[in-house]
């Protein structure tokens, strides 16, 4: 099992040169970076989690940037975005972002796809709350329109693009529907979203790991009435706080990544916490 890590970098926490350099070496295999534009300070939206918005929310790095000097600086690990609020990009800008930055890392790119659950931050980019989900899909047919071999043209609900010359490509050759990075669908477990990572995703980010033993048969019985190939959904617990006999089942499951949370914070604290996971690599 691949042992990969996220963590909120700010401009108060350790650097991702210095993260990214850490992990490698120490043999983690990843790294994944959510992502917030900006957090309005006036809004209606709970924080899921429940209780305060944590600090580190409103002081985000820009993931394809932050990632982008990681794999300046590493050669195995993977590097991810754990989530990217698609409906809030330009897709033509996004597919552009990672096919570059796949290109770049020699195909070690994860795009980990989401929703999002603040209102107020979806509003200030011309999101309506309740198409979120059909932006989502449209947004990535248009980017996959973009990323195939040929000039190709897409027309959709919420944006279009001509048949283009669109490069570099990303390094990775086509997987069933998905001809651009390894695509990962992360939110909660229900019949509408194991539909969406069947009809074009890689597989499954599930927060927290919670609940995987009733979940799992239900999506790969999504992903086999789509037709898709029998090497089944990719399924990579996300944010998850380590435990032997957590991982143990895990593994039992025939999952092969998990990416644990790690704090966001300085260089010494960070450092300790994975001399902590290493027991587990």
């Amino acid at each position: 099992m691949r042992i990969s890590t996220t963590i909120f970098l700010t401009d108060e926490t350790v650097t991702p040169v210095r993260l990214a350099r850490e992990l490698e070496q120490r043999g983690f295999g990843g790294l994944y970076l959510p992502e917030h534009t900006h957090i309005p300070v006036i809004r209606s939206t709970p924080y899921p989690m429940g209780g305060e918005l944590p600090r580190e929310y409103g002081r985000t790095l820009d993931p394809f940037v932050a990632l982008g000097q990681a794999a300046a600086v590493t050669e195995r690990l993977v590097l991810g975005t754990g989530i990217t609020l698609v409906a809030q990009h330009d897709p033509i800008d996004l597919a552009k972002q990672a096919a570059t930055l796949d290109h770049l890392s020699g195909g070690r790119f994860t795009l980990g796809v989401g929703y999002g659950w603040n209102v107020e931050e979806a509003a200030d980019h011309g999101v309506e709350w309740a198409t979120r989900r059909d932006r989502v899909r449209d947004r990535m047919a248009l980017m996959r329109a973009l990323w195939a071999d040929g000039p190709t043209a897409y027309e959709g609900a919420f944006g279009s693009v001509r048949a283009s010359e669109a490069h570099p490509k990303p390094a990775r050759r086509p997987r069933g529907p998905v001809n651009g990075p390894r695509t990962l669908i992360g939110g909660g477990a229900g019949p509408k979203l194991f539909a969406h990572i069947a009809q074009y995703a890689d597989g499954w980010l599930p927060i927290g790991g919670g609940g995987l033993t009733e979940s799992l048969p239900k999506l790969r019985a999504a992903w086999e009435e789509a037709g898709r190939g029998p090497e089944g959904p990719q399924v990579v617990p996300y944010a998850v706080l380590p435990g032997p006999g957590k991982l143990a089942h895990y593994a039992e499951l025939g999952i092969e990544e998990v990416v644990l949370q790690l704090p966001p914070a300085g260089e010494a604290e960070v450092l300790r916490t994975l001399d902590d996971y290493a027991a587990y690599l």
